[in-house]
């Protein structure tokens, strides 16, 4: 069974979408099947993984939904694309926020990506949902549907600041719809160590956090090369494989590979 994890964090421009690309590319390399799931309106990771006009793709996570709203069958293989690097992606486009307007009044609304899910999760080794920049209906969706949650968080004061807010939905998400959500850690990203302000950031997230829950020893470094990459449709690893962002995700999924291989399941923190 695959594990799935979806990386959240209801502040925009925290490279989520960044590394939910090089996390997938990077299991990809490793020879496990993995998915990308996009549910961001602004279509992010479907474009950043090189499908430039992404309104014109036949099938997207809308209206795999949308199908699901009107208990239609929706087959496994429905809408996945394949990606030069290894990993499948199921796209997404602007309609998705039509859906998420119409899950507000559905039954067991926070219920239909998880339904989706199962049905392809047999088929991979990991399922990565890159999440929208908001805490709203199709985010929950994400939650409930995922065995762990990854958060990038940029090494600024605000994007620290919103991590509160965060973790109280996903205690709430616990409590109410899927008591096996773990969080793997905190992921920090866009990170210029030369300045005294990301150093009392990050100094902050530990006196904060650390005791709690695990902040990831590799940083994610400020980058010209990631924002390269995404305009390619390439991760970072095809662009850039000597670089110091390589590196740098090349420690997280060896992590994520490690947490792996001591457990069967996510490690909760």
């Amino acid at each position: 069974m695959s594990r799935v994890i979806s990386i959240v964090n209801q502040k925009g421009g925290v490279a989520k979408t960044t590394t939910c690309v090089n996390l997938g590319a990077g299991l990809a390399q490793n020879g496990k099947k993995v998915l990308l799931i996009d549910t961001d309106a602004q279509a992010s990771l479907t474009v950043s993984l090189g499908y430039r006009q992404p309104e014109k793709l036949p099938v997207t996570l809308a209206s795999i939904m949308g199908k699901l709203l009107f208990d239609e069958h929706v087959s496994p293989d429905d809408g996945i694309l394949h990606h030069a690097e290894g990993a499948y992606l199921m796209p997404a486009s602007k309609e998705i926020t039509g859906v998420e307007l119409s899950l507000v009044n559905a039954m067991c609304r926070e219920s239909f990506l998880r339904r989706y899910i199962d049905t392809v999760r047999p088929l991979f080794d990991y399922i990565l949902v890159d999440c929208m920049p908001s805490l709203g209906m199709i985010t929950l969706n994400a939650l409930a549907a995922a065995d762990s949650i990854l958060i990038p968080v940029q090494a600024e004061y605000l994007p620290v600041m919103g991590l509160e807010q965060l973790l109280g939905t996903v205690a709430k998400v616990r409590k109410q719809i899927n008591p096996g959500l773990s969080i793997d850690g905190i992921l920090l990203t866009k990170v210029d160590a030369r300045t005294s302000d990301a150093k009392d950031v990050i100094a902050t997230l530990h006196e904060s956090y650390g005791s709690r829950l695990r902040i990831y020893e590799q940083h994610i470094p400020i980058s010209v090369r990631a924002r390269e990459s995404s305009r390619e449709g390439k991760s970072i690893f095809a662009h850039d494989p000597a670089g110091k962002v390589a590196a740098a995700y090349g420690a997280l999924v060896k992590g994520v590979l490690e947490d792996e291989a001591n457990s069967n399941q996510p490690k909760a923190y």
